[in-house]
């Protein structure tokens, strides 16, 4: 994706619709900041060229080699960061596992039975207790708003 020259001073907000990219060109914009988060999801990206003021998202421990050719800064070979020692700085919690999500960004994926918050929960998730629960409730006050509302109608 070649976004070279392109006048862009921030990361454009449609970039997270390009998360396949391989390939990313940011040069010769004046751009200001590169937000970490600009760039979740991004986890094929191998090759990213930036301006010269800009660090490499992540830093230079998300990447494998850090090259400055000119007036741009080229990063390659995107490290996993869950394959690291560092590992230990981004723990996840028990009945997970760590996936990559980004330069220098995780996540934590439940294993499975598990699902929740902090995958804390076993099992599958409780539908019919939660839909049985849910249509009774909308039942009961939709039968209630019909029937204390139906006298202010207006009869034809």
């Amino acid at each position: 994706l070649d976004l070279s020259n392109c006048s862009l001073q921030s990361v454009p907000p449609g970039l997270a619709e390009a998360a396949a990219a391989i390939v990313l060109d940011l040069t010769e914009n004046p751009l200001t900041a590169l937000p970490n988060a600009s760039f979740l999801g991004f986890v094929h990206l191998q090759s990213l060229a930036v301006p010269l003021p800009l660090e490499c998202p992540g830093g230079s421990d998300a990447w494998q080699d850090v090259t400055v050719d000119g007036s741009s800064r080229l990063c390659q070979g995107q490290r996993n960061p869950c394959n690291t020692s560092m590992e230990l700085a981004w723990p996840c919690p028990e009945n997970s596992v760590c996936a990559p999500d980004g330069p220098g960004l995780i996540q934590c994926l439940c294993k499975n039975p598990f699902h929740g918050y902090k995958c804390l929960r076993e099992g599958t998730f409780p539908m019919l207790l939660f839909g049985g629960i849910l249509g009774t409730a909308t039942v009961s006050l939709s039968l209630l708003l019909w029937g204390t509302q139906r006298r202010k109608a207006k009869m034809p």
